[in-house]
């Protein structure tokens, strides 16, 4: 961490850009993607305003987590054809026996990967924008 300190300002934390892995890592724990200390979530579905640890906020501006809704898109998809792939092609399954199955899937799965979908939205904008690594609000 380098401070930056003027006698005017008051002093600035830097945080060093994570790597990818180490983002996609804290993501999947469900961590501040900066420091990697402080949760995302207080509830299933209600995420803390600031990282505990470093004081990172969240909720960057209005709608900030819509692109979040196309990364559980992409999951989503992603799983359903690996599944279908598999079942019809290698079990032999019939498109009438997988239907259900995997429409059920597609409603079940988005829920549950909702949180992590947040949480890998957060940590790409941690990557490519450089005003995150740092105390400066936006």
């Amino acid at each position: 961490m380098n401070d930056i300190a003027d006698d005017d300002r008051p002093v600035i934390r830097r945080w060093p850009r994570p790597e990818y892995g180490t983002l996609i890592l804290r993501a999947l724990q469900l961590r501040c993607p900066r420091c990697g200390e402080g949760p995302l979530f207080r509830r299933w579905f209600a995420m803390h305003q600031r990282c505990s640890h470093c004081g990172l906020k969240f909720e960057r501006a209005p709608g900030y987590y819509l692109g979040s809704s196309y990364v559980n898109y992409g999951l989503t998809a992603m799983a359903i054809l690996v599944a279908y792939v598999v079942l019809h092609y290698r079990f032999r399954f019939s498109n009438a026996d997988l239907a259900g199955p995997l429409a059920a899937f597609c409603v079940v799965f988005p829920l549950l990967a909702f949180r992590h979908a947040r949480a890998l939205w957060l940590a790409m904008d941690c990557r490519w924008d450089p005003g995150m690594m740092t105390d400066e609000e936006d």
